[in-house]
């Protein structure tokens, strides 16, 4: 897990829904934003808590398990979330370490909606959604002119959804590539994080944001995905566009 102090969260002004309650949870690097139908502050962070440990312990019991870059191998029993972070890391060909904040969104989030029909989880940009209307989540992209402006439409009313976004550009998360955003859809907010930071390490200039969403889309589990690079933006699956008209910072 990362150490740097949280930083102000900019984008979280994209993701509103009015008839939901929203509030902030933070637990040592674990900075979440949720919107959920109810008070439910406190048990979110119980909940944070609850799964911080629970990896904490296994990084613990692993050191290599919070270094490795590359997959590691599944070889006993494991809690769920640890074997959810591994298959990500495996399916994306990247350290489980890539999928833990998009893992504990998800684990938090399921675990929020037995006590509220609709609930968003943002943790680092990593979001977790179900919701009974479709919502718009915008993409936040540093410096790039894009950024703010172009926003994913995602009818989660049937299954949850999650949409992860990692940037070269922005924040202090390890990446290799220098793309602005790579956003990644899918069922699983683990495999989200892991393939969009897999995705992201591809990226160099523009020139590479087309071998980036080819190799993106043969990640099994991945259904969309958008590569903005400055001024250029690729886009793969099916995926709904909204312009956005909001400030930055």
């Amino acid at each position: 897990m990362r150490t740097q102090q949280p930083q102000k969260r900019s984008y979280r002004n994209l993701i509103k829904h009015s008839h939901l309650e929203s509030f902030s949870v933070m637990v040592k690097e674990t900075d979440l934003h949720v919107h959920a139908a109810g008070a439910l502050e406190n048990l979110t962070r119980e909940l944070v808590f609850e799964h911080r440990a629970v990896i904490e312990s296994y990084i613990k019991q692993y050191p290599g398990f919070a270094k490795t870059l590359v997959p590691w191998p599944l070889t006993g029993p494991a809690p769920l979330i640890i074997r959810d972070m591994i298959e990500a890391g495996e399916r994306a060909n990247v350290g489980p370490m890539a999928a833990v904040a998009g893992a504990i969104a998800e684990h938090v989030g399921k675990a929020l909606l037995q006590h509220t029909e609709e609930v968003i989880v943002e943790n680092g940009g990593d979001v977790f959604l179900k919701t009974n209307r479709p919502a718009v989540i915008g993409i936040f992209a540093g410096k790039s002119p894009l950024s703010m402006r172009v926003g994913l439409r995602i009818d989660s009313q049937k299954h949850p959804v999650s949409v992860c976004t990692s940037s070269g550009s922005v924040g202090h998360s390890l990446s290799f590539g220098r793309a602005d955003a790579v956003s990644v859809i899918s069922w699983s907010c683990s495999l989200a994080d892991a393939a969009a930071t897999a995705v992201c390490n591809f990226v160099r200039s523009k020139k590479d944001i087309q071998t980036a969403i080819d190799r993106g889309r043969k990640i099994d589990g991945v259904m969309g995905l958008v590569v903005i690079v400055g001024e250029d933006m690729g886009a793969w699956g099916e995926l709904e566009f909204l312009p956005l008209k909001l400030k930055k910072g």
